[in-house]
């Protein structure tokens, strides 16, 4: 990665200091804002609509709303553009943060009120929490990007993931023990007050110090937030490495992005375990097995590079689908389910840091927070589009089928992979194309 040279290397950066700092603890408080509405439309609220007699196929389709997150680059360049009435009082980067936290917790609340008894009003509330918890992700990468120099994201994006897992505990492992023992209508009303926290620290929290002009004439401002962040990817890289590129950001997770959807609780369910088994095994035990996968991910990214890292992480990924197999055959044992969710978690957290340094290679500093939402929605889409078939395709061809279709996706990937291992192996970004 490229570094400051204006800035003298008269010392080694203090590991204490950047994990110290307040921004540090900042980004682990709006991590647990964008981890906490993630399953709440996706695998948690499949388990909701199991428990009201939905069938498979249309559980998957429903708590595909998660999809919003993988479609946020859509919109994205709003929030570089374009100040909220009322709240731009707090600023750019706050003013839309607080207003998405706010459609969240508001969102969440109606889910309990409504309750899947009300299908049509509340697949459309489900959408709009997906919509503002996609709109939030967009803010707070964007913060983090423009609140501290490059030699300090690193520590932020630790923190930022430490307080994701612990949203994601909430919202999977906490939200599933309790529907053991209260309503589901009292598990989301509970997760919605888990959001003062984030809403306080929105409103505590610093504005960045970054100048915004946004008086151009309305043309010239379209074109910047809408189509120069696009165009210039293939400007700079020229059309066929931006296309091989792209290919393989379109497939080389898609053995984890199918799995993350609605499917998993459903077939936890079909293979006999609890909801109080599979919110302690898959989303208590697993989530800090993935913290721990996320740690060694990093380490290996600065001791052997990202694509190394990345080559080796996309493999075992996409080979631990297959672990689920062996449940096929051991119907409640939780012996097989904790080897399973212990390799499949282990490899999706090992995948994470050499993704977000691969895709922070690609972008163009003058279009960061568009450029990274479209690279970060394109890497996740046909993961969540196979995730809306799941059902179907379940339904006709059985489980095993469908685990051993996921892995199949990381051939394509790997050949694209060797093909851009010549391109980028000095783990730099590329320069304008020469041409």
């Amino acid at each position: 990665m490229p570094t400051d040279s204006g800035v003298p290397a008269t010392q080694k950066p203090s590991i204490w200091r950047a994990f110290s700092q307040p921004a540090a603890w900042t980004m682990c408080l709006l991590g647990f804002s964008s981890g906490l509405p993630f399953l709440l439309v996706s695998a948690t609220l499949a388990l909701w609509l199991k428990d009201n007699g939905i069938v498979l196929a249309d559980i998957t389709m429903i708590a595909s709303a998660g999809m919003a997150y993988a479609l946020k680059f859509l919109w994205a360049p709003l929030l570089d553009h374009a100040r909220l009435p009322l709240f731009c009082r707090l600023g750019q980067r706050r003013g839309w943060l607080l207003f998405a936290q706010l459609g969240v917790t508001a969102g969440l609340l109606a889910m309990a009120a409504l309750t899947p008894h009300r299908l049509d009003v509340f697949v459309a509330t489900t959408l709009v929490v997906a919509f503002m918890g996609a709109t939030q992700d967009i803010a707070i990468d964007a913060y983090r990007i423009e609140i501290a120099p490059p030699n300090a994201q690193g520590a932020l994006v630790a923190t930022y993931s430490l307080g994701y897992m612990l949203g994601l505990m909430m919202a999977g492992a906490l939200a599933l023990i309790m529907a053991d023992h209260v309503t589901w209508s009292t598990v989301y009303a509970t997760m919605a007050a888990a959001m003062v926290v984030p809403l306080l620290t929105t409103l505590l929290m610093r504005e960045p110090d970054v100048v915004r002009h946004l008086r151009a004439p309305w043309r010239q401002r379209l074109r910047e937030a809408a189509v120069d962040p696009f165009t210039d990817f293939f400007r700079r890289y020229g059309w066929v490495i931006a296309g091989l590129t792209l290919a393989f950001i379109l497939l080389f997770k898609l053995p984890e992005q199918a799995i993350i959807g609605g499917v998993m609780n459903p077939f936890y369910r079909d293979m006999a375990f609890s909801k109080t088994e599979i919110g302690t095994v898959a989303k208590f035990y697993g989530v800090w097995v993935s913290m721990a996968g996320i740690f060694m991910g990093g380490a290996a990214v600065a001791r052997w590079g990202v694509w190394r890292t990345l080559g080796v992480a996309i493999v075992i990924e996409g080979a631990s689908n297959l672990l689920y197999l062996s449940l096929l055959h051991h119907h409640g044992n939780l012996i097989f389910l904790t080897m399973a969710i212990s390799g499949q978690n282990f490899a999706q957290g090992l995948l994470g840091p050499p993704t977000v340094a691969f895709l922070s290679l690609l972008v163009n500093r003058q279009h960061t927070a568009t450029q990274y939402a479209l690279l970060s929605s394109l890497v996740n889409l046909p993961g969540k589009v196979l995730g809306f078939f799941a059902g179907g395709i379940i339904t006709a061809f059985g489980y095993g089928s469908y685990f051993v279709l996921t892995v199949l996706a990381i051939v394509p990937a790997m050949l694209l992979f060797a093909a851009l291992w010549h391109i980028f192996r000095n783990d730099e970004p590329l320069p304008p194309n020469p041409a």
